[in-house]
């Protein structure tokens, strides 16, 4: 709009200025005043000369008319002058108007080309819902934590001055589906591409290893609505005779690196969320991530954001809390967000096999942490594959996936990046009732919801009360799955519990593993 009553102003005065042009010509090349036909031109040569006048018959005073003529020159200048003016003045406003509409709605393209910003507040964390404090000048609290990595936006809500983190809206995060020989990768890209709310925003990229023909079709029947990438080395990978049966978990390995090496390196990404093609997703899949990302971005205490919960069998999740997010010390995989910056710290030692346990020493690792959610964002459908079923009878068949869909989006997440997360995480799980394990095995033993506290000591004591209470007990370099500091949170018979180490806790034991 701004635009368009711009270009009518200019035309405006263009056709003003011309006009005048048009008149002034005109002015000049018409006859001597008086009346038609008394007298000759004005030209030198003529009846009359340069500063003759007219005398009693009636001949024309040129010196007089030239004065008069100039005289209304100067007067159109003038009116041109003001008119100029007055359209630098509107051109001026129309910069700042674009400026300010450009502050309140621009963002960066793309996340890697971001300035770095100063790190984002640390926001105090309460159980059912978060929000920053605000000091007495009503300024932010800052984080004393420096981070390197580029910043997402933060927005000021008006309503309290709540502060919140957001993505900007053209951040692109690309959905990697890794694929083999499964021609049921339909099932999932069938719910990727009826929950994706933008294309552009989150292109699909399948990068099929295994070279196998029928998947590749059934693949190849999505159109442009997915990118179809393969991988090129479809070779066996030499291995030690021990681990001939393992050629499968080298294969997925090389097949990792090589993937994720084109949506960074070749597709210029910066971020991704990788799955497998034997997993669904839920409704709210792309919400969640979104959501997420300036929080992954933001803590650099944080290397993943995960959509599974290990422990995310219906009996051990509240139904009614699909917006509970969590922060986790086991790497949980199986729908999962990585940044760029973290993928070229692992690229140059990536693993030859098992990359997944690989991820959860603590050289990789490094002290950092996912999140994830209460109720898991995916599920899988994968019996067959080269875990042969592992856990899969047992375990992962009874996931419940969330079909609430949560506008995290809209919320403020910002409780969960670590500082005061752990303050508020230690003192709500120590001040839970510490009890034993018959009496929340035995009905009417305890009253009231929790949250209560079982206590472990041993990895063998770890083990024994995990499998008593129905959560899965295996433990890698020492982190027990969706443990944070030790503590793995659940629902038991419709009460909060917490297994907990004593008070205290100070690091993992990776000889437990």
């Amino acid at each position: 709009m701004v635009r368009k009553k711009g270009s009518l102003i200019l035309c405006g005065a263009f056709l003003f200025v011309v006009w005048n042009a048009l008149l002034l010509l005109y002015l000049w090349g018409r006859p001597p005043s008086g009346h038609p036909g008394e007298g000759g031109g004005a030209e030198p040569g003529g009846k009359e000369e340069w500063g003759l006048g007219r005398g009693t018959g009636g001949r024309t005073n040129l010196a007089g008319e030239v004065i008069r003529l100039a005289e209304e020159v100067e007067v159109q200048l003038e009116t041109q002058k003001k008119l100029i003016e007055e359209i630098e003045s509107h051109r001026a406003k129309w910069v700042r108007q674009k400026d300010v509409g450009k502050r309140e709605t621009g963002h960066d393209k793309e996340v890697g080309n971001q300035p770095a910003r100063t790190p984002l507040p640390p926001v105090v964390g309460v159980a059912d819902q978060a929000r920053t404090e605000l000091n007495p000048t009503g300024k932010p609290v800052q984080s004393k934590a420096s981070d390197p990595r580029p910043q997402p936006d933060i927005k000021i809500k008006p309503e309290g001055g709540i502060t919140t983190l957001a993505t900007p809206p053209e951040v692109v995060i690309p959905i990697l589906v890794i694929a083999c020989d499964r021609v049921t990768v339909r099932r999932s890209l069938d719910r990727l591409i009826q929950y994706r709310p933008s294309s552009e925003l989150h292109p699909i990229i399948i990068s099929q290893d295994c070279g196998h023909a029928e998947t590749a079709r059934v693949i190849g029947s999505y159109g442009d609505q997915v990118t179809h990438i393969r991988q090129p080395d479809l070779s066996d990978i030499k291995v030690r005779p021990e681990h001939r049966k393992f050629q499968g978990y080298y294969k997925i390995s090389r097949h990792y690196r090589w993937a994720l090496n084109q949506v960074f390196n070749v597709l210029s990404h910066s971020a991704v969320v990788i799955v497998e093609d034997d997993l669904e997703v839920a409704p709210d899949f792309f919400e969640y991530f979104r959501a997420l990302y300036p929080i992954l971005r933001s803590d650099s205490s944080l290397w993943c954001v995960s959509a599974w919960n290990d422990n995310g069998r219906d009996a051990l999740v509240d139904p009614g809390k699909a917006d509970l997010l969590y922060r986790t010390d086991f790497f949980p995989g199986l729908g999962w967000m990585l940044l760029k910056e973290t993928w070229e710290e692992l690229e140059p030692k990536w693993p030859l096999a098992f990359w997944d346990d690989w991820m959860r020493q603590p050289e990789q690792r490094s002290g950092r942490s996912c999140i994830r959610p209460e109720i898991s964002r995916t599920i899988t459908f994968g019996r067959k594959g080269v875990s042969l079923g592992q856990f899969f009878d047992q375990y992962l068949r009874y996931i419940k996936l969330n079909t609430e869909f949560v506008p995290f989006t809209k919320q403020d997440l910002s409780y969960l990046l670590k500082e005061k997360y752990d303050e508020r995480f230690v003192r709500e799980v120590y001040a839970a009732a510490l009890v034993k394990i018959e009496e929340l095995q035995q009905v009417g033993t305890l009253r009231g919801p929790g949250p209560y506290r079982v206590q472990y000591s041993t990895r063998d004591s770890f083990k024994v009360l995990a499998r008593s209470l129905g959560v899965m007990d295996d433990l890698k370099s020492g982190v027990p799955r969706t443990g944070y500091r030790g503590v793995v949170g659940f629902l038991h018979r419709g009460r909060r519990v917490f297994l907990t180490p004593p008070e205290g806790w100070t690091q993992y034991d990776t000889s437990w593993s």
